[in-house]
């Protein structure tokens, strides 16, 4: 592939303001390029991971975390705190719990004193290439290290912030984050125009959830280099969580023609899936299957297809996927969360139960959290549900101290399992920033718990409007549609979700069971 110059970078496309439609299956769907990979690659997440929603990282797929249990613990005293003392301000628990959950975090540009672990050369430090090994806090310590002897490396402090927002990711510590920001701007103080730091600026804000700085970012880095891999990649992340599904197929089109690879292939994957196209999302995935080397790229992409054999039902499939992701590498967590849920869903609740319990002591994040609650509820254990959910409450509190805008995962959560008010808020607040079918599902559901349900279900139906293939959705529409009387279509909805994927959720599906078995006896 011939070099091009900055002429070339992307202009900035047209929003279409809507939620799109299905892809036509009788269109032609392009070939993907392949090439060599050069180092440790990832994909979007989710987040899914996410999904979540959200992108993970480019260099790094191990999803490792690590000292997991002190955050938990640290999770587990805030909200217990929280309980007793309502009144206590946020910013200072939040604070708090940030210095809990760090365990002693480290000054910007200062080495880390760890006896048990050398520094690695100053040369490696400096290369963005480390973020590719399983130490990354030695990594860190080592950048540190380095830009004390060279403050003026702009190189070096992007990578120190690239450096930051993975810690974040397999950590699940967001007070990473303030790190992240001020080492980037360090970096572009001395190089304005250095395309590493914006690209990495890009991946801050996506990590945030603030994509429309992280478009404005990736967009500037562009400019620079129309080759960075990172700023086309939270492009396409970027426009997805925005809503803007056209453009990101167009933006992931040419993502695939510029640096085609593990990183693109993974969000052309998702950007077909979410109108619909799931046919297309698991050729691609196999196809970036086949071309990965590293146990990193293998985890990853294996736990994606995983995920997709998940949504559509088919259990063995995604353990199978799981397996071979822990295979390449055993502490992927997740896999040993997407293994979990599977497992919940093919009847393994001991299995499922380990599985999660593990996942939440090395990543207390909102979406395990909430699933561990939900199989400790199903099976009658309210005590230990609820605290499950209370550690939602905490994660909360310390995301936002670090700029994260958390209200999707409020709403998500608080809905089943909090303050409905404070969900419906959320989900508002939400919807105004970025008009998704995530954050439709999200609105629609809040208001149903809130008794608007002829209001939910116009957001019930933006949420399926894309054609995306999702239990959950369809079930939300069902119990809208019932609500509102229309009982014919609230069959159709609930009796797909069922037949899509009959697993979706411990409590959610049962739920979906029972109302369809009421619909069907009042025909």
């Amino acid at each position: 592939m011939a070099p091009r110059t900055n002429d070339s970078a992307p202009e900035n496309e047209e929003s279409g303001g809507a939620l799109s439609t299905p892809a036509d299956a009788s269109q032609p769907v392009r070939r993907l390029r392949t090439r060599p990979l050069q180092g440790r690659s990832g994909g979007p997440g989710a987040a899914a991971p996410g999904g979540v929603e959200g992108a993970a990282p480019l260099e790094d797929g191990t999803g490792r975390g690590g000292g997991g249990e002190n955050r938990v613990a640290a999770l587990r005293r805030f909200a217990a705190a929280g309980r007793r003392h309502r009144a206590l301000h946020l910013a200072g628990c939040a604070a708090l719990l940030a210095v809990a959950l760090t365990a002693g975090s480290i000054a910007l540009g200062a080495a880390r004193d760890n006896g048990a672990q050398s520094l690695a050369p100053a040369s490696a430090a400096v290369s963005p290439g480390l973020l590719a090994t399983d130490d990354l806090e030695t990594g860190i310590a080592s950048l540190q290290a380095h830009l004390q002897d060279q403050p003026k490396d702009f190189s070096g402090w992007a990578t120190l912030g690239l450096a930051y927002v993975e810690q974040a990711r397999t950590k699940g510590d967001p007070s990473r984050y303030p790190q992240a920001e001020r080492a980037f701007g360090r970096s572009l103080a001395l190089d304005p125009d250095n395309d590493q730091a914006l690209a990495g600026r890009a991946a801050l804000a996506a990590a945030r959830h603030d994509f429309e700085d992280a478009l404005k970012y990736a967009d500037q880095a562009l400019k620079v280099n129309p080759y960075s891999e990172r700023a086309l990649c939270t492009r396409v992340d970027a426009l997805v969580e925005l809503g803007r599904y056209a453009d990101a197929a167009k933006a992931a089109d040419t993502a695939d023609d510029r640096r085609p690879g593990i990183p693109v292939f993974t969000r052309y994957a998702y950007v077909h899936e979410l109108r619909g196209d799931v046919r297309t999302a698991e050729r691609v995935l196999e196809q970036a299957l086949s071309s990965a080397v590293s146990p990193g790229d293998i985890a990853y992409v294996a736990t994606q297809l995983g995920q997709l054999a998940w949504n559509q039902g088919d259990y063995d499939s995604a353990l199978t996927h799981h397996a071979r992701a822990l295979a390449a590498d055993e502490n992927y967590v997740p896999a040993l969360e997407g293994r979990a849920r599977a497992q919940a869903a093919s009847g393994d609740r001991s299995g499922a139960l380990k599985g999660l319990r593990d996942v939440v002591s090395r990543y207390p994040l909102p979406g395990p959290l909430v699933g561990l609650g939900e199989l400790y509820e199903s099976a009658g254990d309210q005590v230990k549900a609820d605290d499950q959910y209370a550690l939602v409450d905490a994660w909360t509190a310390l995301a936002r101290a670090n700029g994260v805008n958390a209200d999707l995962d409020t709403a998500l959560a608080a809905a089943d399992h909090g303050d409905r008010a404070s969900a419906l808020r959320a989900a508002r607040a939400e919807w105004e920033r970025r008009r998704t079918v995530h954050t439709a599902d999200a609105l629609a559901w809040a208001l149903h718990v809130n008794g608007k349900d002829e209001e939910a279900l116009r957001y019930a139906r933006e949420a399926t409007a894309t054609g995306y293939r999702n239990a959950a959705f369809l079930y939300h529409r069902g119990i809208i549609e019932r609500a509102t009387g229309h009982p014919d279509e609230a069959r159709e909805h609930l009796g797909a979700a069922l037949e899509l994927n009959p697993g979706f959720s411990p409590l959610a599906a049962r739920e979906a069971r029972t109302a369809l078995k009421d619909l069907e006896a009042a025909k």
